[in-house]
């Protein structure tokens, strides 16, 4: 078990709620990051299970009726988001719903964080509205990673958007800014982009430790990393650079999306095993 991921865990801060809380109809929002990619499970819808499946799994332990629904999709941009995901979870009168987004937009070239926030704010205000317990998080720092450096100022500037957002509308948020003290390889995918079943199983911890929900997973092992010498390590690159960057900027360029064709993992809700 690593030291590294509990703290990084604890560091999103504290519960929201007292002990014994419960939900019975939770539906999670936003893109890859939802949708579980990088957490791969062919016996799950889309073949992805993820931290949102790992979260709805402890909640159904404390609820004999508990649904749950994913609506999230690879590749979408918050805009997106909002006008194809929250009115048809608005739809299903959950109690609790989780979104992500803004990792897709602030990777663009160009962005406009102050019409994005105003957009969110109104979707969030939407959730809130209906009743939902909503959790909101921020995207995490792009500095664990060399390649995405370039957009750490206006990651930050986006997150600082996420944290007043969520407290005007009282929403709780999971600050993945802030869980830090591990390494890329720990808890990324070997795509660089997607988080392990590692960082998907700590992403589920922060999420039930911060609304509070008694449950009972630990953080997973981290494989053993070996540290290559400079020249494989040179070739590694190259190959994931081949393999997956390429592709990633193909598709920027084009304007395709990862997300393309694919349909929601659980657009309805039901219980999950």
């Amino acid at each position: 078990m690593s030291t590294a991921i509990e703290t990084c865990v604890r560091r999103t801060g504290p519960p929201a709620h007292n002990g014994g809380v419960s939900f019975q109809r939770y539906v999670a929002l936003g893109d890859s990051f939802t949708e579980g990619v990088g957490d791969a499970d062919p016996t799950r819808p889309n073949g992805w299970r993820g931290w949102a499946d790992r979260v709805a799994e402890a909640l159904a332990a404390e609820s004999k009726d508990f649904g749950y629904a994913n609506l999230a999709i690879r590749g979408r941009k918050l805009p997106g988001i909002i006008e194809e995901q929250v009115e048809p979870a608005i739809a299903l009168a959950p109690d609790l719903v989780t979104i992500h987004g803004g990792g897709n937009d602030v990777l663009r070239p160009k962005v406009d964080l102050d019409g994005l926030a105003a957009t969110y704010d109104e979707a969030v205000g939407r959730l809130a509205a209906s009743g939902a317990r909503v959790v909101m998080f921020t995207v995490a720092d792009p500095g664990l990673n060399s390649v995405m450096k370039l957009i750490r100022g206006r990651t930050a500037i986006f997150n600082e958007w996420v944290r007043e957002i969520a407290e005007k509308h009282d929403a709780t948020v999971v600050d993945c800014w802030r869980m830090r003290g591990w390494k890329v390889a720990e808890i990324m995918d070997e795509d660089r982009l997607h988080l392990n079943p590692v960082g998907h199983q700590a992403i589920a911890i922060a999420v039930l430790d911060r609304l509070g929900v008694t449950h009972d997973l630990t953080p997973l092992a981290v494989p053993a990393a070996h540290e290559l010498p400079r020249r494989e390590q040179r070739q590694a690159d190259l190959a994931w650079a081949r393999t997956h960057l390429a592709p990633w900027v193909g598709r920027r360029i084009t304007g395709r999306s990862s997300g393309d064709g694919v349909l929601p993992k659980r657009p309805e809700l039901a219980p999950i095993g």
